[in-house]
């Protein structure tokens, strides 16, 4: 164990060296400590790598951004409260995924995105990320880039559903645009883990009352219809994130939506079904909870569930 420690003392000083190669060669044996000894993860950190690493996120070296970034996503992992609690990492992090189109390197961009996931897991993080307009702005664009790579796009979205999980969370997001840029890549990318895990974070951002309106500008509900009409072959995790966001309308909404879900086109109604028999246990209670807010009981469908 001491050696451990030693040598992550004898790294976080190189990172402080005026070599430019002293300081790569720290970073990359950093990453690959980080990666491959759990153990290392936390002695790293309290050597005081962070706000080492934090400040090479400016890097103009994509090399230098990439190791920097891959170890603070792996020492979010095992240690997540060294990282929230330096000062400017957020800020860091932010710049990254700010300069996604431009100077970031695509796998810092991905890197910092799992992070914020990674720090999102512990609840007590949500409303701190959740409060960084700036960070939650740059998830969204990246979303809608159309160049950007399929799994920067995947770990902004998973970033999204973190920040989402808080619901005071939700109104900021949908006034930043994220129900817009979220439904026009479910009808853009036709990607199943894409569109499974975009459904995800449409589910969490319809838990608002400022959902309605956003939804009704991009005719949320006629696509969740048709997420759910059988006919469309949408995968099951899919059907039941569509039964969340439109169970999620329902409760948060007002007349119009539900005059709107109510007038759903069989298919759809069958795709519910579909849920409610073959969906996990919290799917089958959202559908059945669905049915029973949109006609005041299941008397209309009598499915066995």
């Amino acid at each position: 164990m001491e050696v451990k420690h030693r040598t992550a003392r004898s790294l976080v000083k190189k990172l402080g060296s005026v070599s430019e190669i002293t300081r790569s060669e720290a970073l990359a044996e950093l990453r690959l400590m980080t990666k491959n000894d759990a153990e290392s993860r936390l002695i790293i950190a309290e050597a005081g790598a962070i706000p080492y690493l934090a400040e090479t996120l400016y890097s103009s070296s994509h090399d230098s951004q990439d190791n920097a970034a891959a170890t603070l996503l792996n020492i979010s992992i095992s240690s997540r409260a060294p990282l929230m609690s330096t000062r400017g990492l957020l800020d860091a992090i932010s710049h990254v995924l700010r300069h996604h189109a431009t100077n970031s390197s695509p796998s810092a961009v991905q890197s910092s995105a799992a992070t914020l996931y990674s720090l999102l897991v512990d609840d007590s993080y949500r409303p701190i990320i959740g409060a960084k307009r700036d960070i939650a702005y740059s998830l969204i664009e990246i979303i809608k880039r159309p160049n950007s790579p399929p799994r920067s796009i995947k770990d902004a979205l998973k970033a999204l559903f973190g920040i989402a999980l808080f619901p005071l969370n939700r109104a900021g997001l949908i006034d930043l645009g994220a129900a817009g840029a979220l439904f026009s890549l479910v009808l853009k990318d036709g990607r199943v883990g894409i569109v499974e895990d975009t459904t995800a974070v449409i589910a969490q951002i319809a838990g608002c009352e400022e959902s309605e309106r956003a939804f009704w500008k991009v005719s949320g509900v006629k696509v969740l219809e048709d997420l759910l009409d059988v006919g469309t072959g949408s995968s099951e995790r899919t059907k039941e994130n569509a039964v969340g966001a439109l169970l999620n309308l329902v409760r948060c909404g007002g007349g119009g939506v539900m005059r709107e879900v109510k007038e759903m086109r069989p298919g759809a109604v069958e795709g519910i079904k579909d849920v409610m028999e073959n969906g996990t246990a919290k799917g089958k209670s959202k559908a059945i909870a669905l049915l029973k807010a949109v006609e005041g009981g299941a008397k209309k469908w009598d499915f066995a569930v």
